[in-house]
């Protein structure tokens, strides 16, 4: 086992892996991932609420979101298909051009549409930029992965989520500034800039060493091998499906919590400048804080403790939206709810995004990754568009909020136990053990 799974017991050079040329790689793949995610979570939420539409039309529009859980199924694509003509600049260089083209054009749709005319236009709009941004994550986290190497996972998946948090919030506070000036469309334009980070990256830095090519891709009669093959390797691994219920389990509370989060907002009265300056403002640097001290954790306590610890801090942040929610309308309630959440949060996107980084093989990067991540908010997002809006008009929002609170103990639970049972070293792939130089 290497020292990505193991952890360090040293403090020495704290800054010095920052800064390197692969996490900071990370960093800029994060800023461009970030953006889709923003134009149809936080800020279309309040785009539509602004616009009158109600809750339930509101909290259904997260469905948009469940285009990122279908992701896997066209990922082996990007692992196996070489594009025409931009196909000589690299495998991952050449999909971060088309799907980077691919986000921005889709954003601009959704400038152009208008939700108080058309609000089924708005939807399709909102799933074509999920497609896009889920088509864009699929290429910048392999292209991520492969990039870094092994004693880099934490430090790299602190950088991805360090850009990942900048992306989206920038893009985020730049929409609410310029919809407050110059109207929504304007603002959704300006925001598509967001997707050239990554797309320079991989152009500047080129294709990734680690980059392993899988075989059997060639013909028609290879399409069925090419999907099963990534899914099949995965599943050959003792507890393989133990390691799944987890990622299903472990983010439903906080998928169906940070969702709804701007509905709170909305109803206890906030203005968009308030929201700029205490849920952005404020959550940011709470963010950045808590992806710090994740790095830090991760290097000082190893991958299985760090994860667990950021479950518990994840699962309890829940909690203090539900005393926001009872307290009522309060800058500094809404600083520490906030602040608390985004500080738990930060860290939990280093150590959980970093094993699940490990869990991945080099030849099926893309695919396994996708199956990963899709996986991870695949319930919580559903249930936040079917369910959301119905229980907090029906139970209110201190009790929705104690509800997720609750769903957060069976991920704990379950990850506890792997620890107990040695599931989770066992469960580890060649992205964790395997260098550049090593043979696939």
């Amino acid at each position: 086992m290497t020292d990505a799974t193991q952890g360090s017991r040293s403090w020495q050079g704290p800054v010095k892996p920052y800064v390197e040329k692969a996490p900071l790689a990370a960093f800029f793949l994060g800023v461009s991932s970030g953006f889709p995610y923003a134009m149809i979570g936080a800020t279309l939420t309040t785009r539509l609420a602004q616009d009158g539409i109600d809750k339930k039309a509101v909290t259904a529009f997260t469905l948009a979101f469940l285009v990122y859980n279908l992701k896997w199924l066209w990922a082996w694509v990007v692992d196996g298909v070489r594009l025409p003509v931009i196909g000589r600049l690299g495998q991952r260089v050449s999909w971060l051009l088309l799907a980077g083209v691919l986000v921005m054009a889709a954003v601009v749709n959704l400038a152009l549409v208008d939700p108080t005319t058309s609000l089924m236009q708005t939807a399709y709009a909102a799933v074509l930029v999920g497609a896009a941004g889920a088509t864009y994550d699929i290429v910048i986290d392999a292209y991520r992965i492969e990039v870094l190497k092994p004693e880099q996972l934490g430090v790299g998946s602190g950088m991805s989520q360090y850009g990942w948090r900048i992306g989206s919030v920038a893009a985020a506070s730049l929409a609410l500034v310029l919809a407050a000036r110059i109207g929504w469309q304007g603002a959704y334009l300006a925001c598509a800039v967001f997707a050239l980070p990554a797309m320079l990256t991989g152009l500047l830095l080129g294709e990734p060493e680690r980059h392993r090519d899988p075989t059997g891709r060639r013909g028609v009669g290879e399409v069925w091998q090419s999907m099963a093959g990534p899914l099949v390797e995965f599943f050959r691994r003792r507890g393989a499906f133990l390691v799944l219920l987890f990622i299903l389990l472990h983010k439903i509370g906080d998928t169906l919590a940070n969702l709804t989060f701007r509905l709170l907002f909305d109803d206890l009265g906030y203005t968009n400048d308030e929201i700029a300056i205490y849920d952005v403002g404020i959550g940011f640097w709470a963010y950045l804080l808590g992806i710090f001290v994740g790095g830090v954790l991760y290097a000082r306590m190893g991958m299985k403790r760090s994860v667990l610890l950021s479950l518990v801090l994840m699962g309890v942040s829940n909690f203090s939206f539900a005393a926001l929610a009872a307290l009522g309308k309060s800058n500094w309630g809404m600083a520490g709810a906030i602040g608390f959440e985004n500080f738990a949060s930060g860290i939990g996107g280093v150590t959980v995004v970093a094993y699940f980084s490990a869990l991945c093989d080099l030849r099926f990067t893309a695919a396994q990754y996708a199956l990963i991540s899709a996986a991870a908010s695949i319930v919580g997002r559903f249930l936040t568009g079917t369910t959301a809006g119905a229980l907090i008009e029906r139970f209110g929002y201190v009790d929705f909020y104690l509800l997720t609170t609750a769903l957060a103990a069976p991920g704990i639970l379950l990850f506890w136990l792997m620890m107990r049972a040695g599931l989770i070293d066992a469960s580890v792939g060649t992205a964790a053990t395997e260098t550049a130089d090593q043979p696939a």
